[in-house]
């Protein structure tokens, strides 16, 4: 798989909706993850991350304008023992739950399905990284319409163990802008991923749409610690 440049895959897409990068930075020292969100809708645009516990959640930054919470307040980051977990909706908590009852991230993912957001039906994307003892490895998924049919789900699953230093993986909700919003396709990109967290976070944060980009997460986990880095940028302030 040819390697894409992160910033020029966000700067060619209008609408690439919320996305998850996961990875190894450049001197295989970190372990790297990004999840950004984006909005057409006024609701959409009226959020915020906010730090809660080792993760963030989302929240209304007016709440009196706050219209339909149900598919845009939820935690998109949450840290189980050593692995932290990262999505674009409230499925968080269901593979939180069910990895604490030793289930495996897929089969803590088996009661969801895409968005009821017809006639979108966005794609639930997810992914877990699991750091311990200096080792790590991370899985990621999507949950998306048959080709936008919503009476079929479509479960894809990728892992890799001992990712290569300087490689990401990302995935996104929508190809790109839209109406309906077209699924993602294929398996996750391939990207670069460097070593400064704050030059990481700077490139991810101005290579968005201005328009449409609402906030942004990024952390980068010591491998032979645990120790971790956050960064969070959220245009309304």
């Amino acid at each position: 798989m040819k390697m894409l440049s992160l910033e020029q895959e966000l700067k060619g897409n209008e609408y690439p909706g919320r996305g998850i990068v996961i990875g190894k930075s450049e001197d295989g020292t970190k372990a790297v993850t990004a999840y950004f969100i984006m909005g057409r809708s006024s609701n959409s645009r009226n959020r915020v991350f906010v730090e809660e516990g080792q993760g963030i959640r989302t929240e209304a930054f007016d709440p009196s304008k706050l219209e339909d919470p149900s598919l845009i307040i939820y935690a998109p980051v949450r840290v189980l023992g050593n692995r932290t977990i990262v999505t674009n909706g409230d499925q968080t908590d269901t593979i939180y739950d069910g990895m604490d009852k030793e289930l495996t991230f897929e089969q803590s993912l088996r009661c969801r399905e895409f968005e009821p957001d017809a006639p979108n039906y966005t794609p639930r994307i997810s992914g877990v990284m699991h750091v311990e003892g200096g080792k790590y490895d991370f899985a990621m998924s999507i949950l998306k319409s048959n080709n936008g049919n919503p009476d079929c789900c479509d479960r894809y699953t990728y892992t890799y163990d001992n990712p290569v230093a300087g490689e990401g993986r990302f995935i996104h909700t929508y190809m790109h802008d839209g109406n309906p919003l077209p699924s993602f396709e294929g398996e996750p990109k391939l990207v670069g991923i460097s070593n400064d967290i704050d030059e990481f976070t700077n490139m991810v944060w101005t290579s968005l749409n201005e328009e449409n980009k609402v906030s942004l997460f990024v952390r980068f986990i010591d491998i032979a610690t645990g120790n971790y880095e956050t960064r969070i940028i959220n245009k309304n302030k």
